[in-house]
C-alpha cells in the first residue's frame, strides 16, 4: 500500500465539475428569499432556519472540499477563487439570518419552547440555548451584519495570508559536511517526528529561521486578530464586561471555574511533564532535552529486538503506511469489531491524504462533508510511531463524526473541548494494544516513550501556548507587539513550564504553531489538555464496563453536540468537572504511567553496562 491520497470525488469531480456552479447558483437564489420571512412569527423564524440550513449543507460541503484542495496544493489559484467565492456567501449568509437570530434570542422562555416543540427544529435547540446566554452581548442587527461582513477582508484574510505563506514556504536544511537540502515546510516539521537523527536538528533550524525571515508578518497576522477581536469584545461589553477568554469559554461548552480547576492541577503537575521531558533526553544522550528531539520517535535500543520493529537503526523503528493502518485496525477492533470497519471503510473509500507533497499545508486536521457525513482525514506521514499516533486521533475525530452520522446536522456540531476526547481515546487504544503485545521491557519502552511525550505535550507544551496566549492578550491592548517583544515572552513561558527539563526555548514557536493564527478561533490550545485528561476517565471506564463500553461510549458521544462540557461528564461519568479532584485523578494516572517508564529504562540502562 502506497501513501494514500484523497479522492474526493464523492462531493465534486473537479473544480470544473457543473454541480459546483450549481451549488453557487442554489446558494445565490435563496439568498433574497430568506430576507423575507417574518422576525415577528414563530412561523417566519422556523422558516428561515429550515431554508438556511438547506443552503449551508451544499456551501459547507463545497467549502470542505476546497479547503481539502487547498491543503494538499496551498498555491491553488483555481481553488483559491472557489474558496473566495464560497467565503463570500458564507457571509452574506451569516448577515441574512441575523435578524432572526435575534428575535430568537430575544423571546420569552415560553415562545422560544414553543418554537422548538411546535414548528419542527427541535434539533437547533441547544444551539439556540447557548446564543440566548449571550444575549447581553448583542449589537444591533446593522453592526452584527456590519461586523460579519467585514471578517471575510479582515480576519479571514489575516488566517489566509498565514495559510498562503506556509503552505508555499520552502526552507533548506543544512546536513552535516555542509550538504543543503531543500524542502516544502510541512515536509521539513514530519522530519521533527521521526528518527532521522541527521536530519531533525537542521530541519528545526530551518524551520526557525524561515519564521524569522517572515517574522514581521507572522506578528502582524498575530497582532491583526488579537486586536480586532479585543475591539469587538469592547464593543460588546456594553452591559456586561465581555472577557476575551469569554468566546472560547462559550465555543468550548465550559464555564471558566472548569478552566482554572483544570489548568491549575496542570501548573501543580509540571514536575511530571518535566520528568517526562528528562527521562526521554536520557535515550538521546543528552543532559537535557533538545527541542528538536521533543516529537521524535524513540531512539532504537541497541539491543533491541522487538517484534514491532520494522526497520532497525540507531535513529529508531520506521512503519510504512500500511503497517500503521494495521496496527491501528487491530487496536480499534480490540475495542470493537465495528471500530476495525470503520478503518478498513476509510482506507478503502481513500478517505485520508497522508502523502507528503511541497505544498502541503502544515498539521493534520478530521473534516467532514456535510451533505453525506463522511469523514476525511488530513496529516503528512512521515513514518513514525508518532504519526502513526497522529493517525489514530484523527481517525478518532473520524470515528466520532461516523458515529453520528445519522443525526440532525445541527446535533453533530460539538466542541473542541469534547471533540478532543474521541481523537486522544484513540491514541490511547493504539498504545495499550502495543503493550499488551510487548514481549519485552524494550517493547514496553516504546509504548511509554509514547505516554512520556504525550505527557510533555499535554502538561507542558499546551499549557506553554495558554499562557503565552492569555498574556499577549493581557497586553495586547496596549499596543502591538514586535517580533522581539512575541518571542521574548515565548521564551520567558517556555522557561517557566519546561523548568529544567530544557535548556533552549523555541523562541519562534509563536510563529511556526499555526494554532495561533487560525482566523475563526481563539485559544486553540487548551482543549486539548481537557481531551487528553476527560480521555484518561473514560478509557478508565474501558475496564471497568467490559462488554458494555462500548455502546456507552458511542452514547457519550452523540450527547457531545447537545450538553454542556460539564453536564455530559455529570450524565456519563457522575463527575463534576468543576473540582480539582476530576483532573488530579487522570494526572495521577499519568504520573503513574511515567514513574513505569522510569523503573524500565532504569533496568534497561543496567542490563546495557
Amino acid at each position: 500500500m502506497t501513501i494514500p491520497s484523497w479522492d474526493l470525488s464523492i462531493a465534486y469531480r473537479d473544480l470544473d465539475d457543473p454541480k459546483i456552479q450549481q451549488d453557487l447558483a442554489f446558494a445565490e437564489e435563496k439568498l433574497p428569499e430568506l430576507v423575507k420571512f417574518e422576525t415577528g412569527t414563530p412561523e417566519g423564524l422556523a422558516g428561515a432556519l429550515k431554508l438556511l440550513a438547506s443552503v449551508k449543507l451544499r456551501i459547507h460541503t463545497l467549502s470542505t472540499y476546497v479547503n481539502c484542495l487547498l491543503s494538499v496544493d496551498a498555491s491553488d489559484v483555481a481553488a483559491k477563487k472557489v474558496m473566495g467565492k464560497v467565503n463570500k456567501l458564507l457571509s452574506q449568509l451569516e448577515q441574512a439570518i441575523t435578524p432572526y437570530n435575534q428575535a430568537i434570542v430575544n423571546l420569552e422562555d415560553s415562545d422560544f419552547n414553543l418554537l422548538m416543540t411546535t414548528y419542527g427544529i427541535e434539533e437547533w435547540r441547544f444551539r439556540l440555548e447557548c446564543a440566548r446566554m449571550l444575549k447581553n452581548r448583542q449589537l444591533s442587527i446593522a453592526e452584527e451584519q456590519l461586523m460579519t461582513a467585514l471578517d471575510q477582508d479582515g480576519r479571514e484574510a489575516w488566517g489566509r495570508l498565514y495559510d498562503n505563506i506556509t503552505g508555499s514556504l520552502s526552507v533548506t536544511l543544512t546536513l552535516p559536511h555542509g550538504k543543503k537540502e531543500t524542502m516544502g515546510l510541512s515536509q521539513a516539521a514530519s522530519l521533527l517526528y521521526g528518527g532521522d537523527s541527521l536530519r531533525r536538528e537542521p530541519a528545526w533550524r530551518a524551520i526557525s529561521e524561515a519564521m524569522t525571515v517572515h517574522q514581521e508578518s507572522f506578528a502582524a497576522i498575530l497582532n491583526a486578530l488579537a486586536g480586532a477581536r479585543l475591539t469587538e469584545y469592547d464593543k460588546r461589553s456594553h452591559t456586561e464586561q465581555v472577557h476575551f477568554l469569554d468566546p472560547s469559554l462559550h465555543l468550548s461548552c465550559i464555564q471558566k471555574q472548569t478552566l482554572d480547576s483544570m489548568m491549575n492541577v496542570a501548573k501543580d503537575s509540571r514536575p511530571i511533564g518535566q520528568k517526562a521531558g528528562l527521562l526521554m533526553a536520557r535515550l538521546f544522550g543528552t543532559e537535557k532535552l533538545k527541542p528538536w528531539d521533543e516529537l521524535a520517535s524513540m531512539p532504537a535500543l541497541l539491543s533491541a529486538e522487538s517484534p514491532t520493529e520494522t526497520t532497525a537503526s540507531n535513529d529508531g523503528q520506521t512503519y510504512s503506511f500500511e503497517q500503521g493502518i494495521d496496527i491501528i485496525r487491530e487496536a480499534f477492533a480490540g475495542v470493537n469489531p465495528e471500530m476495525g470497519e470503520f478503518v478498513d471503510m476509510m482506507v478503502e473509500n481513500k478517505l485520508i491524504d497522508a502523502a507528503p507533497q511541497p505544498n502541503k499545508r502544515l498539521g493534520a486536521y478530521c473534516t467532514k462533508l456535510a451533505d453525506t457525513r463522511t469523514p476525511l482525514v488530513f496529516m503528512t506521514w512521515g513514518g513514525s510511531m508518532s504519526d502513526v499516533l497522529t493517525l489514530a486521533h484523527e481517525l478518532g475525530h473520524a470515528f466520532h463524526n461516523w458515529v453520528m452520522r445519522d443525526m440532525p446536522l445541527q446535533k453533530t456540531q460539538y466542541p473542541m473541548t469534547l471533540a478532543e476526547t474521541a481523537s486522544i481515546f484513540a491514541e490511547n487504544v493504539v498504545r495499550d494494544a502495543l503493550m499488551d503485545k510487548a514481549q519485552s521491557d524494550q517493547d514496553k519502552l516504546l509504548m511509554l516513550w509514547e505516554e512520556a511525550q504525550s505527557a510533555l505535550a499535554l502538561l507542558i507544551n499546551i499549557p506553554v501556548r495558554y499562557e503565552f496566549e492569555k498574556a499577549f492578550y493581557d497586553q495586547r491592548s496596549a499596543g502591538e507587539f514586535t517580533p522581539d517583544q512575541l518571542k521574548a515572552l515565548m521564551s520567558e513561558t517556555w522557561r517557566d513550564w519546561y523548568g529544567n527539563a530544557m535548556d533552549e526555548t523555541s523562541e519562534m514557536f509563536w510563529a511556526s504553531k499555526l494554532h495561533f493564527s487560525i482566523a475563526d478561533i481563539s485559544f486553540y490550545n487548551y482543549p486539548y489538555l481537557f481531551g487528553y485528561l476527560f480521555s484518561k476517565g473514560v478509557y478508565a471506564q474501558r475496564a471497568a464496563k467490559g462488554e458494555h463500553f462500548y455502546e456507552d461510549y458511542k452514547a457519550l458521544l452523540r450527547d457531545t453536540g447537545s450538553m454542556m462540557a460539564e453536564e455530559v461528564v455529570e450524565k456519563h461519568l457522575g463527575m463534576d468537572i468543576r473540582q480539582p479532584e476530576f483532573w488530579q485523578q487522570s494526572v495521577d494516572m499519568v504520573a503513574k504511567q511515567i514513574d513505569e517508564f522510569e523503573r524500565l529504562l532504569a533496568a534497561y540502562q543496567t542490563e546495557s553496562k
